[in-house]
């Protein structure tokens, strides 16, 4: 069976069961919500990577180094200008002896304190600042003893002085949510109502997409419970979930609104549309699930768990789109048909399409291929000028700078960086296995001065040996900020001079870690992650496109097309969040590194989406060049017809991305931007402008494929082309009678030529028949017509189900009488008796008892005849006679 027969029935079964099917998802919907509340799942900002250098070190701390293990909080106390810090001195130990009473709290610093680091004091003595080290990980905050400290910490303000708390543990642990992800549906639903002419069949899509992603997002709160989950994470989910939804249920409402306008009853259509544009959404929904789902690629645990919940989002909307949608399309019944029925006669339709074509996509698709290499040479210009600052692209892990001007986090980081540096925001932390040495305190002040002599270092605030005085621990801070690439080259100078130290000191295991060295090791594993991921992508991509196009050149182009795409949404957001063009104006409010997995998740998004247009567009250009043989004229045929859904569909995603940039959260909002980006090249300048102009070039060449790949490829039906066969099958019925088989145009050949060339016949219930021809032509056709061959070309159906895509649902109606065969066995149901043996007596009854209840019977020439009434057909073949021998 394939995809778009079992879309079908899905259909007519939801039709049929509408409000059971619709209960059903919004029962799934409450029981989400319900388990969500009850497991109370929380989002972590925990970025890591095992493995790395940098976790090794964090994981050594924590084992020999305890105090300085686990999520550290900044308190940062002031006083007015003019004032000393150190005249509060005890007010700020009252106050930090209290925070050391919290039950999560493992070691608190006294900025006062000069017997084992430097006091922590700014130049102007205006402001001390204390590290408060919980016991908890980034991936397990405990907010109430956060909001604790921050109670304690803040009554100082009654002392007269200024408190600001902030470092990891004030990371967001919410879905960075705002009013203007709702403007981005809102934008979205206007192009709706545009495209529809109607608030009610607008309305549809958008409906959709909030169910579907309802369930997604709570899905991946409650596996939240369970598993460490970004916070970038849902809002991800939520992003790709509300704009694929929109897309695939515009597809299917649009097919099924066409579909009534020609004078279908809702109950006809809906199956259609499923078993059609339902296929093509499937297919879109795979390839982003497949993109998303490959991030595991990477091997990085939370890049999978990201993936792999944005790939659950997008299959539960393709998934609702198929089955839920139906059951509110059903519902709404004829309130969704076009005020204006479309419905033509063959005369009208004939008419019409004598009249010139108008409109947009004429105009547009005449211009691109009057011209094509202009064409051509104008957007890939454009696409390199977009894509040009893609070279100064630098990715890092974002922290408390990104956040909002009005947080504490911001502002305690902006205080920190202005008084204290702006790599107190950051520090480096280097740690080495010190257990061979008689003078520990001697090796650290060695190793501290060592450090203090590189380049890129302001100052070490700390230089130790542990307790047991096995391990010597380094505290550096940076000369610049964690994001300047001043301190990611001090990381890689420090590591490459670990060699050096081991040998001159006798230390082993040195080790350059800390939350700046992580964040650092996971932006270089996802930058050296993107040429396997991409590789991977890129082959998937001409795949499936072989697949579903049967074309070499039109795979090559639709990729090439992608990296496009790709590459100008890479140029683009380098240049409006690192360079800064335009940022004030997008209401961004931050200049610096995008976060480190954007240009991942970016492929990976883009690749899906990119194949969801190619699919849309092209196989529509290709159905009618199937029908025409005009390969030039189908390009602008088969423009006409689509390009509006795709339009509409791209505008729909640009709308619902664009909601998450103004005033967004820094980690989404270059992806958002990104795929703004990329999905507007993609669906304007490569699919509906370059596209056409390059298969104008290529002509006929466009649709060639090396028969031996051919051969070797699946079928991949993917806008039910085979179910588009059945309903022109069941018209053909409704105009000249029923039939019990209907074999049209049928070829089958092997390698030596034609067997059979082009066999049309129906064949009525009742009826006998009986062939004539060359033996291998009539056993062939036999063969064909009892699903036990597939021919080369044409079209069969037996009992209104086709031979090649429900082979096993006509073999069993079709019993095939050989002289390998048993005897034919008693049946109350119709057949298709196919016989190429004498008939014994009996089978001859069991025969006419079939033909009475409305079977039929086709016999070979080995078979005999049976009675006067039957029909001859002989079987038109073009093989050579030496080869029929």
């Amino acid at each position: 069976m394939t995809v778009s027969s079992l879309l079908f029935r899905v259909g007519a079964m939801t039709v049929q069961r509408a409000k059971t099917v619709l209960f059903a998802w919004i029962g799934l919907l409450i029981v989400t919500v319900a388990t969500m509340f009850a497991l109370g799942g929380t989002l972590t900002n925990d970025f890591t990577i095992p493995g790395t250098e940098g976790q090794k070190g964090i994981d050594v701390l924590a084992e020999r180094f305890p105090e300085m293990s686990g999520t550290s909080g900044q308190v940062v106390f002031g006083v007015p200008e003019g004032e000393d810090i150190r005249d509060h001195q005890s007010e700020i130990t009252r106050i930090l002896d209290q925070v050391r009473e919290l039950k999560d709290v493992r070691q608190v610093a006294d900025p006062f304190d000069d017997s084992i680091m430097d006091p922590i004091i700014s130049d102007n003595d205006r402001y001390a600042m204390s590290q408060v080290q919980f016991t908890f990980g980034l991936d397990s905050i405990d907010q109430e003893q956060v909001d604790k400290l921050v109670a304690i910490a803040t009554a100082g303000e009654n002392d007269g002085m200024t408190v600001h708390v902030g470092g990891q543990i004030m990371s967001l642990t919410e879905i960075p949510l705002s009013p203007l992800e709702a403007a981005g549906v809102l934008l979205a639903l206007i192009v709706l109502a545009v495209a529809f002419r109607s608030f009610i069949s607008a309305s549809v899509p958008i409906i959709s997409a909030l169910l579907g992603v309802g369930i997604a997002m709570t899905a991946v709160m409650i596996l939240s419970a369970f598993v460490p989950i970004s916070t970038t994470t849902p809002t991800l989910a939520i992003m790709l979930g509300l704009a694929v939804g929109i897309d695939y249920a515009l597809f299917i409402v649009s097919r099924h609104r066409d579909q009534l306008a020609e004078g279908l009853s809702v109950a006809e259509s809906i199956p259609r549309a499923i078993a059609t544009s339902g296929g093509a959404v499937l297919f879109a929904g795979t390839t982003v699930v497949i993109a998303l789902a490959a991030l595991v690629v990477a091997n990085i645990p939370f890049l999978s768990i990201m993936g792999l919940c944005a790939a659950f989002a997008v299959a539960v909307a393709a998934l609702f789109a198929v089955t839920g949608l139906p059951a509110i399309l059903s519902l709404l019944g004829n309130r969704l048909r076009p005020a204006r029925r479309l419905r033509e006669s063959d005369d009208d339709a004939a008419s019409s399409r004598a009249v010139p074509p108008s409109g947009a996509s004429h105009w547009w698709v005449s211009v691109v291929t009057s011209h094509p290499w202009l064409t051509i040479v104008s957007v890939t210009a454009l696409v390199a000028i977009m894509t040009v600052p893609a070279v100064n692209l630098r990715i890092a892990l974002p922290d408390n700078g990104v956040e909002d001007e009005s947080t504490m986090a911001r502002q305690t980081y902006d205080l920190v960086a202005e008084e204290f540096g702006e790599g107190a925001n950051g520090p480096l932390v280097v740690i080495g296995d010190i257990i061979t040495s008689h003078d520990p305190l001697g090796l650290m002040e060695d190793l501290k001065n060592d450090i203090l002599s590189m380049r890129n270092v302001d100052r070490v605030q700390l230089a130790t040996p542990n307790r047991t005085a096995d391990l010597g621990v380094v505290v550096i801070i940076p000369r610049e900020g964690p994001e300047a690439v001043s301190t990611e080259n001090l990381v890689h100078d420090l590591r490459s001079a670990a060699p050096q130290w081991e040998e001159k000191y006798g230390m082993s295991e040195i080790m350059v870690t800390g939350s700046n060295a992580v964040g650092i090791d996971v932006s270089e594993r996802l930058l050296h992650a993107l040429l396997p991921f991409g590789l991977v992508v890129v082959g998937l991509s001409l795949v499936l496109l072989l697949i579903v196009f049967r074309s070499v050149w039109v795979s090559i182009k639709a990729t090439l097309g992608y990296l496009f795409s790709v590459g100008a949404a890479f140029g683009m957001t380098t240049l409006v969040f690192i360079d800064g063009w335009g940022n004030d104006l997008l209401l961004i409010g931050q200049v610096g590194p995008v976060i480190s997995f954007m240009p991942i998740i970016l492929m990976g998004v883009l690749f899906g989406l990119a194949m969801d247009y190619e699919v849309f567009l092209v196989s529509r250009i290709r159905e009618d060049y199937v029908h025409t043989g005009d390969a030039l004229e189908s390009i602008r045929s088969g423009f006409r017809a689509s390009a509006p859904v795709v339009v509409a569909a791209a505008l729909i995603m640009i709308s619902v991305f664009s909601g998450f940039i103004p005033n967004g959260s820094f980690y989404v909002q270059p992806i958002a931007f990104g795929l703004a980006v990329g999905v507007a090249v993609d669906a304007f300048l490569v699919r509906m402008t370059l596209v056409p102009a390059v298969l104008q070039i290529l002509g006929e060449r466009a649709w060639h494929i090396p028969h031996w790949l051919d051969k070797q490829l699946p079928t991949f039906d993917v806008e039910g082309a085979g179910m588009n066969h059945r309903f022109k099958h069941l018209e053909w019925q409704r105009r000249f009678g029923a039939v019990v088989a209907r074999a049209t145009d049928v070829t089958v050949a092997d390698r030596h030529g034609e067997i059979i060339s082009g066999a049309t016949v129906a064949i009525h219930p009742g009826e006998i028949v009986k062939l004539r021809g060359a033996p291998l032509a009539t056993e062939a056709f036999l063969n064909v017509l009892g699903a036990r061959m597939r021919p080369t070309d044409g079209i069969v159906f037996v009992f209104d189900t086709s031979a090649t895509d429900e082979s096993s649902r006509v073999v069993s109606r079709t019993p095939f009488l050989t002289e390998r065969s048993i005897e034919l066995t008693a049946s109350q149901q119709p057949r298709l008796i196919l016989v190429n043996r004498p008939l014994r007596p009996r089978e001859v009854q069991l025969i006419r008892e079939n033909c009475d209840r409305g079977g039929a019977v086709v016999l070979g020439p080995s078979a005999g005849t049976i009675g006067d009434k039957v029909t001859e057909y002989a079987v038109p073949t073009a093989i050579r006679e030496e080869v029929l021998v």
